[in-house]
């Protein structure tokens, strides 16, 4: 008896240690102070002023693309307050649309909101990244479930913005998106 308890007890001790690792190497152990004082200094009110076009993908839960997307933004800002309007246009044809309402606060603190966010994003920046969590509610087509969000944002040095987002349910990784942002040459 007692060495089945020892061998339930190792293997129960051998899970927690793993479960532990994998959230400490993975995605969501990023903290924006890991990129405080690096280079390229990211500000919103630059990069996501104006004409902007992002390109994506979105990877379902079994890590397969289940959809591609183009999306032309605008972002126009007045001091700390900034809107970013985007249009998706998804390679089913689908499309949406999304207003982000941005406020930065003074510590370098952001809070947004928009139409399919229940309630507020809230993160922040420093040096080369950005950084959002909050909950988004799917369109009705798409179940209407309301997902956990963490975007990341790397500016690079020619100015691109690298977006990396990941979507949770019940605490399991359900979608991820991956996307680049660069500013829409106009003519």
């Amino acid at each position: 008896m007692t060495t089945v308890l020892l061998l339930a007890l190792g293997a129960a001790i051998v899970a927690a240690v793993v479960a532990i690792r994998v959230y400490l190497l993975s995605f969501r152990a990023q903290r924006i102070d890991d990129y405080v004082g690096l280079a390229p200094e990211f500000d919103l009110r630059r990069q996501l002023n104006g004409p902007l076009i992002c390109e994506g993908v979105i990877f379902g839960p079994g890590g397969r693309v289940s959809s591609r997307f183009t999306a032309r933004m605008v972002g126009d800002w007045s001091g700390n307050s900034g809107v970013l309007r985007q249009d998706f246009l998804y390679d089913n044809g689908e499309t949406q649309e999304r207003a982000w309402h941005l406020e930065l606060g003074p510590d370098g603190s952001i809070d947004a909101r928009a139409d399919d966010v229940p309630g507020t994003a809230k993160g922040g920046q420093g040096g080369p990244a950005v950084h959002l969590k909050y909950p988004i509610r799917l369109p009705k087509e798409a179940g209407g479930h309301v997902l956990g969000a963490t975007d990341w944002m790397y500016l690079v040095e020619d100015g691109s913005i690298i977006n990396r987002s990941q979507f949770r349910k019940f605490g399991f990784k359900v979608a991820e998106l991956i996307a680049t942002i660069r500013r829409e040459e106009t003519t």
